[in-house]
């Protein structure tokens, strides 16, 4: 039985009596509780949160978001990023789900739904929305897209730097709508890049923005995701057999683009 002290209070060995029993309430340990803590710490103090804002996210929005983080934390793990470089997005109805900015993709939850409506105002969550959002917000007003993945891909971003459109290494470019141009450059973040993508995505899944990375849409994460791995291979299959000395690429021409192009219509499994 715990000692009782005058005023009412437990002496310091009952103190560590509720200690122990703590302990044994929760089987996942100290170091578990010293992540919630700091967790929580830093939910309570991250300059990137915000008051709350708007309304709770629906199931559908909160079941999205998952699969944003998901795809996320795959551009970290497949070196498409480095930390928080790129960013990802899906449109479930008039609500933009986004990642936040400068928040490491791991440390995400379900509690940091993050969403925009397409004017921008932000509609779900605290923490601030990607630098990147006027690009986002741009594919979604002038296309039928439902989500975007943007990078820093390594070799895309070589590609870049380098010309004004990838040159025709790989019949795959059909499948991005044909050959894959290079938007001008503009600061990230800025009006300026968002309608420099548009001219450079016009009848096409996916560009290169000049000394930055890449931009893929699709009506899925996954087929979004998947554009942008696509591209950053073919960038790397160029710059690859345009490095060997005393040797010039063979290209493919536009007909024979032209021809994949019909093909794929029909690839895949029907219905």
């Amino acid at each position: 039985m715990a000692e009782q002290r005058w005023d009412g209070r437990e002496t310091e060995g009952a103190a560590d009596d509720a200690r122990d029993a703590g302990r044994a309430r929760d089987p996942r340990g100290t170091e578990h509780r010293a992540t919630e803590h700091r967790d929580t710490e830093h939910r309570q103090t991250d300059p990137r949160r915000t008051e709350p804002r708007g309304r709770r996210a629906s199931a559908q929005e909160a079941h999205a978001w998952a699969d944003l983080v998901a795809t996320a934390r795959r551009t970290v793990a497949d070196g498409l990023v480095v930390g928080t470089s790129g960013n990802v997005s899906v449109r479930v109805g008039d609500t933009v789900l986004v990642t936040p900015s400068g928040v490491p993709y791991d440390r995400l939850g379900p509690d940091d739904v993050t969403g925009v409506d397409l004017t921008g105002r932000q509609v779900l969550g605290t923490l601030v929305p990607t630098s990147e959002l006027p690009m986002h917000l741009a594919v979604y007003r002038t296309t039928g897209a439902r989500a975007v993945v943007h990078t820093h891909a390594v070799h895309a971003t070589a590609v870049s730097t380098l010309v004004d459109e990838l040159p025709l290494i790989h019949y795959m470019a059909a499948a991005l709508g044909g050959p894959v141009r290079v938007a001008r450059y503009a600061t990230y973040g800025s009006d300026e890049l968002a309608a420099n993508m548009l001219r450079a995505l016009d009848g096409r899944t996916g560009c290169l923005l000049q000394n930055h990375g890449t931009v893929t849409h699709g009506s899925t994460l996954d087929r979004a995701y998947d554009r942008t791995a696509q591209l950053e291979w073919m960038c790397r299959v160029w710059l690859t057999a345009s490095s060997v000395p005393s040797l010039t690429p063979r290209l493919l021409t536009p007909d024979q683009l032209a021809e994949v192009g019909e093909r794929l219509r029909g690839y895949g499994q029907r219905g």
